[in-house]
């Protein structure tokens, strides 16, 4: 039952892959906006800018264990 469970969070194509980086994308933007209203000035822009750096170093690692997935089963 729990391996049933499993497989429905388990990214299986780049379509998901792809769906879930837009998700985390757009978390962090939001998260950089917050960051720029509590940290006026060039803190806040210092802040800003690190969120979706976070995104594109998650975005290639998770489409490159897809890849890698897909290389292991064909």
């Amino acid at each position: 039952m729990l391996t049933r469970a499993a497989r429905l969070f388990t990214i299986k194509t780049k379509f998901e892959a792809f769906l879930v980086i837009y998700g985390l994308g757009t978390g962090a933007i939001e998260r950089g906006v917050h960051y720029m209203a509590q940290y006026p000035g060039t803190g806040g822009k210092l802040l800003f800018a690190v969120c979706p750096i976070a995104v594109f170093m998650a975005g290639a690692s998770i489409l490159d264990s897809v890849e890698h997935r897909a290389r292991e089963r064909g």
